[in-house]
Formats: structure tokens, C-alpha cells, sequence
């Protein structure tokens, strides 16, 4: 029997008119949404739920657990400036998971960014407060050698073969050691408080109108960036949200947004710090979803060979993913530097390492490759440091901090590992 391909692919076949009749014609259930409403959301719901795609919702929910556990044992733990204290206090953790993110996207790991972090808070403090350098230069001399850090592991990583784990735990010995070395003896250099780095975590905008500005720039980004990126899929003649998602989802967000900023205008006003983060994801996440290299670093998260043979320069990439780990390393020890006013040997010690790459993970990344975004290092390091400092309000040890969040960990893990099966097995991955 002959079919007609043409016809075949617009859902008429030609040879049995019959069957035709009774053939269920196949619906992008992303579509379900426009067609159905409601009803089409609970249908696209339960279809992610079976395939595995869990999303931020784990992450959404547990916050929302967090708070309200947190806040029947202490009713100061929502309040206004416990939340700027862990809104001011997340952005150093959530920089330097922001670069551990890129890494976790090529299905690799980079153990140096606690020490890299530190040579940056001690690069500044030395340059600028022993040698008197002026302390922007200071700030870009510490960036800079962030990035190139990450740069030589990369190389030794991509170019000469060496396993990306034995490299950059090489490179946290050996950078703890260097930042040792450039603290000398006494160990501690104190930063000007009213300095530009003393500045980063210190600075508050007073006016409201600054967070209610903000608030309302995001809204309106968000709902013109949509609107236009559905345009142009819909032009494509490919699946796009109807306005009236686009108008639920910009209502939600608006509702986070001033709602955020009437909290931090109860308090001291709107932190610098939370800005700039917020700027990085935003940059970040265009890089990663609206560029060619982001696609590729997607790409050899997915498969090295296959991006390989699609021509992508994969030793390049490499390197210049590890070199923007490196360089968010170098960000996140300045805001630390800022947190305490100084560089100590301390730094980039502790739990530090361990509490970046658990916000990635916690926040959506996968651990396999190829799955995430920079937007997951806010919500995981939200996480993190919500559990810490509603521990810290009950007097809870440190010890105890330490098993609540490696349990967390571990449960995010497991339902990363369990997701990846469910999405095999329903033939997404």
C-alpha cells in the first residue's frame, strides 16, 4: 500500500480513509495549556510529574516548609531584618555557585573555588591596604587572577587530559597555600569598612522608591521578554504560551517581587549586594539560554563526542567555563572579604566549598551534566542559608547545621538520580 508522505504528515492518510477516522491525532501536550486552561495546567502537571520533570517545585516547596517550621518555633525568623541579614548574606555563596554551575553543566566539578576565593579577599587587602594600590585596581587585579586561575585548571583539565577532580583539588591545596603565604604571619589584614569592597555587602539604597523600582523593572522585563519571545515562537509556528499565562505567571512574580521590596524598605532599604546577584543571573542566564556558547556548553553536557563532531571547539570551552568558575570564586571572596572587612586565613575554608556546590545542586542542577540554570544557584543558596540562620535563632550547634544540610544534600541528590531515571524510562533522556 502506497502513502502519500506529504499527506501522512499533516495527519491525512491517503491509502485507508478508514483508519483514518479513528486514529487519534497526536497534540503537543504543551498546547493543553491554551486549549483547556485549568484544566490543560493540572494535564501538563501530571505529564512533567510522570516524565521526571520535576523542575524548581522541590526547591519552591522547601522553602516554603522551611519558613513556616522556622517561624512557629521563632516568630523573628520572617522578619524583616532576618531577611535582609540572609538576603545580604547568600550573594558571596550564591556567586561562587553561579560559576560552580557552568562547571556542573559540562558534568564536571571544581573543588578549588574555596580556596580561589580566598586569594581574592587577600589579593585586595594585601595590594590595597599594605601596598597602597588604589582599590578599584586592587579589585580588578583580583578578578582577573580569579579568572586566570580557573583558566590553567581548565587548561590542565581540557588540553593535557588530567581529571578535572584531581586538578582542582591540586588547585585547593596549592591556593590555600598561596593565600597563606600572601596573609604572612599575622594572619589577618582588616579592609576599610567605607571602602569599595567594605562597601559591597554594607551598602543600602534608603529611598523605597530604589526597591519598588526594582520590583517594578523586573515585572516589566519579565512580561515584555515573554511577550516578544512568544511572538516570535508563534511566527515560528511552534509551541507558545497564550497572554493569559504570560499575564498569571508576570502577576505571581509581581506579587514576590513587592512584596520583597515593602520587606527590605522595613528594614534598612535595599541592599547593594542582592543588586548586583541579581544582575549576575540575569546576564548569566541569557548567556547560558540565548547564546551560541551557551548552547554549547549544554551540548557537552549532553554528549563530548557528539559536540565534537558538530565542530564545536570543546578544549575552548572548557577552559573558558573553568575561567568563569574561577572568576565567580574571585566575586564571592571579595563579598566575604566585605562581610567581615577583612582577609584572614579563614577564608574560603570551613563548609564554604561544600555549601556552593550543595546550592547548585539543591537549586536544580544536575550533577550528571547538561541540566540547569544560573537562577538555580539563588534558590539553592536561599536554602542553605535560610536552614543556617533559623538554627542560628534557636541556638541550635554548628555540628547539627552541618548533618541538617548534608541531609538535604543527600535528599536533593537522590531526587536528581530518581528524576534522571523516570525521564529514561518515559524516553526523555
Amino acid at each position: 500500500m502506497s502513502i502519500d508522505k506529504t499527506s501522512a504528515a499533516v495527519g491525512t492518510p491517503v491509502g485507508n480513509p478508514d483508519a483514518a477516522h479513528d486514529a487519534v491525532t497526536a497534540v503537543d501536550p504543551r498546547l493543553l495549556v491554551r486549549e483547556q486552561g485549568l484544566k490543560g495546567y493540572l494535564a501538563e502537571f501530571k505529564r512533567k510529574m510522570h516524565a521526571g520533570d520535576l523542575g524548581s517545585i522541590p526547591v519552591v516547596v522547601g522553602l516554603i516548609v522551611i519558613a513556616v517550621i522556622f517561624q512557629s518555633m521563632n516568630s523573628q525568623f520572617l522578619s524583616a531584618e532576618n531577611l535582609n541579614n540572609i538576603a545580604v548574606t547568600m550573594v558571596a555563596t550564591g556567586m561562587m555557585a553561579v560559576g560552580i554551575i557552568f562547571v556542573l553543566l559540562l558534568g564536571e566539578i571544581d573543588l578549588s573555588v574555596g580556596s580561589v576565593s580566598g586569594v581574592s579577599g587577600a589579593l585586595v587587602a594585601v595590594l590595597s591596604v599594605t601596598h597602597g594600590m588604589n582599590e578599584w585596581l586592587a579589585l580588578v587585579v583580583a578578578l582577573v587572577s580569579g579568572a586566570a586561575i580557573g583558566a590553567l585548571h581548565g587548561f590542565f583539565f581540557a588540553k593535557i587530559g588530567a581529571p578535572a577532580f584531581a586538578v582542582t583539588l591540586a588547585g585547593l591545596l596549592f591556593w590555600l597555600g598561596f593565600m597563606l603565604q600572601l596573609l604572612g604571619e599575622n594572619g589577618t589584614i582588616n579592609l576599610d569598612g567605607e571602602g569599595v569592597v567594605g562597601q559591597l555587602t554594607t551598602y543600602y539604597f534608603s529611598d523605597i522608591a530604589a526597591a519598588y523600582g526594582l520590583a517594578a523593572v523586573a515585572v516589566a522585563g519579565f512580561f515584555l521578554s515573554s511577550f516578544f519571545d512568544n511572538r516570535r515562537r508563534a511566527a515560528a509556528g511552534i509551541p507558545s504560551r497564550p497572554l493569559s499565562d504570560i499575564v498569571m505567571r508576570t502577576v505571581i512574580l509581581g506579587v514576590i517581587a513587592f512584596a520583597a521590596a515593602a520587606m527590605f524598605n522595613q528594614y534598612k532599604g535595599l541592599p547593594l549586594a542582592l543588586v548586583l546577584f541579581l544582575v549576575v543571573l540575569v546576564i548569566t542566564d541569557f548567556v547560558l539560554r540565548r547564546t551560541a556558547y551557551g548552547r554549547k556548553i549544554f551540548a557537552l553536557g549532553g554528549s563530548v563526542e557528539a559536540s565534537r563532531r558538530a565542530g564545536i571547539n570543546v578544549t575552548a570551552v572548557r577552559i573558558s567555563v573553568f575561567a568563569l568558575a574561577g572568576l565567580f570564586a574571585a566575586v564571592g571572596g571579595l563579598f566575604w572579604a566585605s562581610k567581615i572587612a577583612a582577609a584572614n586565613q579563614s577564608a574560603g575554608a570551613g563548609d564554604l566549598l561544600m555549601n556552593v556546590i550543595a546550592a547548585a545542586v539543591i537549586g536544580g542542577t544536575s550533577l550528571f551534566g547538561g541540566r540547569g540554570r544560573t537562577w538555580n544557584a539563588l534558590l539553592g543558596v536561599m536554602v542553605i542559608v535560610s536552614i543556617q540562620y533559623g538554627l542560628a535563632l534557636e541556638g541550635i550547634a554548628t555540628p547539627i547545621q552541618y548533618m541538617i544540610t548534608g541531609g538535604v544534600l543527600l535528599a536533593t541528590v537522590v531526587i536528581d538520580s530518581v528524576t534522571r531515571k523516570t525521564q529514561k524510562t518515559a524516553g526523555r533522556a
